[in-house]
């Protein structure tokens, strides 16, 4: 049995993100309710937006996700192999050629296809590793994202190509929506579904009928339940962020993270005096200046504290001055001479009442809140976890 070993207050990270499993939860359950009846994919690709995909995930099923959606092959991996999560995995692009066989060993693994090309390596791999059952796939149709999916006037044709193959099964058919967070663009949204259902019913008049269809991302499921078909698949939702800032329909989802720091250092700095490279920031007054040690390396953006960002302490929202640098940040904090080395400080979350959200960072520097939660480097920064 593992010992526990007792930490110095002096050798703990002076940074951190707190990621809630409770909130993950919560997330997936208030949005399942939402979905009814149709099953909740939560994706956990990009290590779960940043919080760990293997706890992501098993917190996700916790809530109730009977399906999880990744990018690529090494996701599928640790959700399943490391994770040791049973549920069904989809892979929602088409992996490397090449890694197909990889997919075909996975038990309860499944890829997305969209070219012949993947279709004919899909089946050849599961020749080639002697599986004994047919590799389920799931037949993507670019209706007007234009990232990656087959042509509606292809549609017909791949899936022919699958149901033709003994080695593959024909399990979903899907689509992804460019819009659907935003009500400005209804219409668009409404012209994608209208020819998903178009290449439904050619799919249904060649006698195909996949299983699973779906179709509906985070903003979709909450603002257009029209597109909910039989499985939503759910990214940033799951997190408790909503996919666009004062979404009605998000309320009640909670932040699984907040980012954490204490302060390294205080000192006064006088009144005309620079503060950071650039010396893009000329105190006014004499001032108390708190050094956080976080910077643009840890996923502090450099410019968060020339656009007006800021950071709580002892519950007060104290504004980031000049240039965030690679390692530490610099804090106004007035005349409160109360600062002290080790205070905590919340980059975004919670503190004492008051909040900072991901939204307030991304608002700021003119970008969505997904880029700042999965910005947050896993490599220096620490997760740790709470319910």
């Amino acid at each position: 049995m593992d010992k526990a070993v007792a930490v110095h207050p002096d050798d703990r990270p002076y940074a951190w993100a707190e990621v809630d499993l409770g909130a993950i939860e919560h997330n997936v359950r208030f949005l399942a309710e939402r979905a009814r009846p149709a099953a909740v994919c939560a994706v956990v690709k990009g290590w779960g937006y940043g919080h760990g995909i293997v706890r992501a995930a098993s917190a996700a099923v916790d809530g109730g996700a009977s399906w999880l959606g990744v990018a690529l092959v090494t996701e599928a991996v640790d959700v399943r192999v490391h994770g040791q999560l049973h549920e069904p995995v989809l892979i929602l692009a088409e992996p490397p050629l090449r890694q197909l066989v990889d997919v075909a060993r996975l038990e309860g693994v499944r890829t997305t296809v969209y070219t012949a090309e993947a279709i004919q390596a899909a089946a050849k791999a599961v020749r080639d590793v002697g599986r004994n059952e047919p590799l389920p796939v799931h037949l993507k149709v670019d209706t007007g994202m234009h990232r990656v999916g087959a042509a509606p006037e292809a549609a017909l044709h791949l899936a022919q190509l699958v149901t033709a193959q003994d080695e593959l099964h024909l399990e979903g058919l899907w689509t992804h929506l460019a819009a659907a967070d935003d009500p400005a663009h209804d219409g668009y949204t409404a012209r994608q579904l209208a020819q998903f259902e178009d290449v439904r019913a050619e799919l249904r008049a060649a006698g195909i009928t996949p299983p699973i269809v779906h179709a509906a991302n985070s903003g979709a499921l909450l603002a257009h339940p029209e597109s909910h078909y039989d499985m939503v698949r759910c990214g940033i939702a799951v997190y408790g962020i909503a996919p666009r800032p004062r979404m009605p329909q998000a309320e009640g989802l909670r932040p699984a993270m907040s980012l954490k720091a204490r302060v390294s250092y205080v000192k006064r700095v006088r009144a005309g005096e620079p503060v950071s490279y650039g010396l893009h920031h000329v105190c006014e007054r004499d001032s108390v200046i708190a050094t956080v040690p976080i910077g643009y390396y840890d996923g502090v953006p450099r410019r968060l504290g020339l656009v007006g960002g800021k950071v709580l302490i002892g519950g007060e929202p104290r504004p980031i001055v000049g240039a965030v640098t690679m390692d530490q940040l610099m804090v106004d904090c007035g005349d409160d001479e109360s600062v002290r080395a080790r205070d905590e400080v919340v980059l975004f979350g919670s503190q004492n009442g008051a909040s900072i959200t991901a939204w307030d960072w991304a608002e700021a520097l003119d970008t969505i809140a997904y880029e700042i939660v999965c910005g947050i480097a896993i490599n220096r920064v620490p997760r740790r976890y709470v319910r």
